[in-house]
């Protein structure tokens, strides 16, 4: 009776011992897994900041975090020295990392807008994050306007998919976005992808304006950042036959 006894209490104290070196075991690969990502500080939004904050109030919203360098773009500020003196160009939402095209010189705030060229018009539309270049636009940038459509758009293959980068160099004037839910957890929101929709408003011609309203209501948009000295190929359609090619 009592080898028994003692033999079910020494099982349990190697099922708990056992327990523990897996517990220990798996922190020390999670820590080795981090490690191998080259992980950096970088400061994150943990609160939303209102346009024109000043870099000397951010304290309050922004938070260091450790992320992986694959996760960290590459404008993305790690501390505040050196952005003295200039404010937020546009609203930063929790989640996103803070980044230096969005510090600006006060005289430069444009209350989030950019004066239209004479001779444009302004039209705006509505995209998800992933397809504004992760949310990371702002008033003053240039950006190339993708169409895609499902068919139709080829007269002699009226049912092929088909994508063209059909605007080059546009003036993107405003950027608004939808308010985000905020996390509990600051880490969770640190680490959060940008979420909620954004609206887009470019300066554009009115055949350019044309091309956009259409797209919008009946196809499909993905914009990229492209500034002035971006290299401008010829732009092609692109089918399935051509995507490997």
């Amino acid at each position: 009776m009592k080898s028994r006894l003692l033999a079910g209490f020494l099982a349990v104290v190697l099922a708990l011992v056992g327990g523990l070196l897996v517990f220990a075991y798996a922190g020390n690969a999670n820590d080795r897994a981090m490690a191998e990502m080259e992980p950096a500080n970088v400061l994150v939004v943990a609160s939303q900041v209102p346009a024109g904050t000043a870099v000397e109030a951010l304290g309050e919203y922004v938070q260091t975090t450790s992320l992986p360098s694959t996760a960290i773009a590459a404008s993305a500020i790690r501390d505040l020295s050196g952005f003295e003196g200039k404010v937020t160009a546009v609203d930063l939402v929790p989640g996103e990392q803070l980044l230096a095209e969005r510090m600006v010189a006060p005289e430069d705030l444009t209350g989030g807008t950019i004066e239209v060229p004479k001779g444009l018009q302004e039209v705006s539309f509505q995209l998800e994050p992933q397809k504004v270049v992760g949310g990371r636009l702002v008033p003053g940038d240039h950006v190339g306007i993708f169409i895609s459509f499902d068919g139709g758009a080829l007269e002699d293959a009226p049912e092929e998919q088909t994508t063209q980068l059909v605007l080059r160099k546009v003036l993107v004037t405003a950027v608004q976005r939808a308010p985000e839910v905020v996390s509990e957890s600051a880490e969770e929101a640190a680490q959060a992808l940008p979420q909620g929709s954004l609206l887009l408003t470019v300066a554009v011609d009115d055949l350019q304006a044309q091309k956009i309203v259409f797209a919008a209501e009946f196809a499909k948009l993905w914009l990229s950042k492209e500034p002035s000295d971006a290299k401008e190929s010829k732009s092609e359609v692109v089918q399935k036959t051509k995507v490997y090619r």
